[in-house]
Formats: structure tokens, C-alpha cells, sequence
């Protein structure tokens, strides 16, 4: 889903969830778009999955997209190595909420 996807999806839905994915051991953040139902998408560009340097160009580009709440979600390498599927919602201090 690129910027421009989200924005016109944020205007038409209202029951989902961004996400901020701090990747363990990396210094770049990614964007998914979580809806109530259906499949997650990760914000692209050209095809190719967004990496962010810092949390300001990713709440720049979420403003755009018109959405100002998000949670900021680590993911842990265990699950990463392991493949497991992450468990955001357990326990629920794993997601900090970002107002911007």
C-alpha cells in the first residue's frame, strides 16, 4: 500500500490500526496498516516496503495520510529468528501509543 493508498483508505474506514514496527537491532522503523479485518499491509513506494530513519519522517508521512494516532510496536528478534507470529496484544505494555 503506498501513501497515497493509505490516505484514501483512512478517509473511508475508520476501524483499523497503524502500527510503527521498531525492528530489534535495526535504527529503522516500518508502517502496517492493521484493519479489523483482512490482511495487514505494510506502507511501500515503488513496490518496495518504506524504512524510516527516525519517528518524525514517519509521523510526517502518516499526517499526510491524514492519521494522527499510532502504536509504536517493538519486535523482538526471538520471533523474528524463530518465525513466530508476533503477539502485539500480549501483554498489551509491548504497544506504546503515539499521538501526534
Amino acid at each position: 500500500m503506498d501513501p497515497k493508498e493509505l490516505k484514501r483508505y483512512a478517509r473511508h474506514h475508520d476501524d483499523f490500526e497503524i502500527r510503527v514496527i521498531a525492528h530489534a537491532g535495526s535504527r529503522y522503523y516500518q508502517v502496517m496498516l492493521e484493519p479489523a479485518e483482512g490482511p495487514t499491509h505494510v506502507l511501500t513506494q515503488r513496490g518496495k516496503p518504506m524504512l524510516f530513519r527516525s519517528l518524525d519522517d514517519v509521523y510526517g508521512e502518516l499526517k499526510r495520510a491524514g492519521i494522527h494516532r499510532a502504536y509504536l510496536v517493538q519486535q523482538v528478534a526471538n520471533d523474528e529468528i524463530v518465525g513466530h507470529e508476533p503477539h502485539y496484544h500480549d501483554p498489551l505494555l509491548s504497544r506504546m501509543p503515539l499521538v501526534f
